[in-house]
């Protein structure tokens, strides 16, 4: 009986070490990030557009979530709907940056390694913390709760653009894209989150199932 439970407590121990290295990164990439931009547009205006990036709420959301994690790693199952809605958007950040920006951007020296860690590191560090964790098995309304951080800050953004004509990204700016245009990229973009959420959803089960039949 000891011996099957084994795998879990294997698991919980990898997954809690990862979402510690996760909680790391992201920290100092975002306290760089943060510098970086404070640095050249100073501290008030610095401040405003730093908040004002998905990938940067986004990143905030994985450093917090994983350092909740390695100081508790017990709290792994109870928050499996906002470890599948977190992973939902960091995932998004870096098929987003891959496949929208990373052509229209070329960072180098501390930018780049900002860059790297905030849009490729920590999507993969934090994806490989989550498949390592207990998963007990997620609802489809899991994909509900993935959907309610990309529309805060859909609204959000729009918001502030509105407020100073700044838009963190091309895709969402109306000065650059008609109302149709922009109706599209939301679409497509909330889209992609179900797809993305529907796809953790699956591998979840799958997973659930496979710790269900070891144990029988």
């Amino acid at each position: 009986m000891a011996n099957r439970q084994i795998p879990d407590a294997a698991g919980g121990n990898i997954a809690r070490r990862l979402h510690g290295l996760v909680a790391l990164a992201c920290w100092l990439a975002l306290i760089l990030q943060y510098r970086l931009i404070t640095d050249m547009l100073g501290t008030g205006l610095g401040s405003w557009r730093f908040f004002g990036y998905f990938t940067i709420v986004t990143n905030i959301a994985v450093a917090a979530v994983s350092t909740a994690l390695y100081v508790k790693p017990s709290a792994m199952q109870a928050s499996s709907t906002v470890r599948h809605a977190i992973l939902c958007a960091i995932m998004i950040v870096g098929l987003t940056y891959s496949f929208a920006l990373r052509s229209v951007w070329n960072p180098t020296g501390w930018q780049k390694l900002a860059d790297f860690v905030l849009h490729d590191l920590s999507p993969l560090l934090y994806a490989m913390a989550w498949l390592s964790a207990p998963h007990p098995g997620l609802h489809w309304r899991a994909l509900a709760t993935a959907l309610v951080l990309p529309l805060i800050y859909l609204a959000y953004a729009i918001a502030r653009g509105a407020l100073d004509g700044w838009y963190a990204y091309w895709f969402l700016d109306p000065h650059r894209l008609s109302t149709g245009e922009m109706t599209i990229s939301i679409a497509l973009l909330l889209t992609a989150f179900l797809i993305v959420g529907a796809i953790a959803v699956l591998i979840d089960r799958a997973l659930a199932k496979r710790r269900i039949f070891r144990k029988s």
